[in-house]
């Protein structure tokens, strides 16, 4: 992530409900019998993850996970009980969480207090086989203390990077459908691919829907912001946010900002002249507190003020943990196009 931080928490629809059912409790299948030196029936498997080839004689036993989004997919595909370390979460407080996930969430011990991975000595302390975050830019940073993915790979734990943020341009380049795929990939590490497709393909079938009902429907102009008065934290023509304001039946104002998160001058947020705007939405991120989506609100408004977002007060707080590579991007995609296009979700 880097400068692009985290941003999150979610009004949840009657989809989230669907969709979790069954995943907060569920079982991983267990680990077929065998010896250390015998692979289980399925086994071994490899999957392609930022330039490199991850192979699983096993599915892994003992997970570290980073920022929440990576954690809440696991929990949704019944692999709690594999993971043995986590990062911090408190965006909103208990209200951040997904239904169902809290409880799972706190049976976790905690090995840093902040959202970031911990430093190099508490993670090879794991002993973990398998880590899992949403960033290789941030993550696996050497200058801050981290453990490198080589030095992690080293020690026996293979690392996975969701949605392609492997880099800058891996960051830009991000979609919802990479989402998806990351679900049918951490199925086949895990042997749990009757699940993973299950979920895929509710996805799948959401996003059609989506896409369905906003279909030849005028395009909302929509302003997406982080914070700031001057200049302003937002989100330009590429990456994840992007992908989901298409997708939702939404035009991006800043569709000549080449970038995906990016400081963008007070004119240029002034003239874009938004219907709708988007805050994203996070209260502690890193051990601090920051402004709530409504003060943020604010300040977006007093910048486009002679817009129709500004004169309707228009706005969604669309929590920045679904901003992130996780299975929660696609509610929050619902969650946008019931926003910007309420009559096509009416009845």
């Amino acid at each position: 992530m880097g400068s692009r931080r985290w941003r999150a928490a979610l009004a949840v629809s009657a989809l989230l409900a669907l969709v979790l059912s069954g995943c907060g409790v569920a079982s991983p299948t267990a680990a077929p019998a065998g010896t250390q030196d015998e692979s289980p029936p399925g086994y071994p498997v490899s999957v392609q993850n930022c330039g490199r080839t991850l192979t699983f004689d096993r599915p892994p036993e003992r997970v570290v996970t980073g920022y929440e989004p990576v954690l809440e997919t696991l929990i949704a595909l019944g692999l709690a009980d594999r993971v043995v370390g986590r990062t911090n979460f408190s965006e909103n407080g208990p209200d951040g969480f997904l239904p169902g996930q809290k409880a799972q969430y706190e049976a976790i011990p905690e090995i840093s207090d902040t959202i970031v991975l911990p430093s190099k000595e508490v993670m090879l302390s794991q002993q973990s086989d398998f880590v899992i975050d949403v960033s290789a830019q941030s993550s696996f940073n050497s200058a801050d203390g981290q453990a490198t993915i080589e030095e992690l790979d080293a020690s026996g734990a293979q690392v996975y990077v969701t949605g392609g943020w492997c880099d800058a341009e891996g960051v830009k380049n991000a979609t919802v459908e990479k989402t998806i795929q990351d679900v049918r990939n951490l199925g086949q590490i895990f042997g749990v691919q009757d699940r993973a497709d299950e979920l895929a393909t509710e996805f799948e079938t959401t996003l059609a829907d989506v896409r369905a009902r906003v279909s030849g429907r005028a395009p909302v102009r929509v302003l997406a912001v982080d914070t700031g008065d001057g200049p302003v934290n937002a989100y330009g023509s590429e990456g994840l946010t992007n992908q989901m304001i298409l997708a939702a039946g939404g035009e991006n104002v800043l569709a000549a900002v080449p970038e995906d998160y990016v400081e963008v001058s007070v004119e240029q947020i002034a003239a874009s002249q938004p219907e709708a705007l988007l805050v994203a939405d996070y209260r502690v991120l890193f051990g601090e507190s920051y402004p709530a989506a409504e003060q943020k609100a604010d300040v977006a408004f007093r910048i486009v003020r002679d817009s129709p977002a500004a004169q309707q007060r228009r706005f969604l707080a669309v929590p920045v943990v679904g901003q992130h590579p996780g299975y929660r991007n696609i509610l929050t995609v619902v969650e946008i196009a019931r926003f910007l296009h309420p009559d096509a979700f009416a009845g």
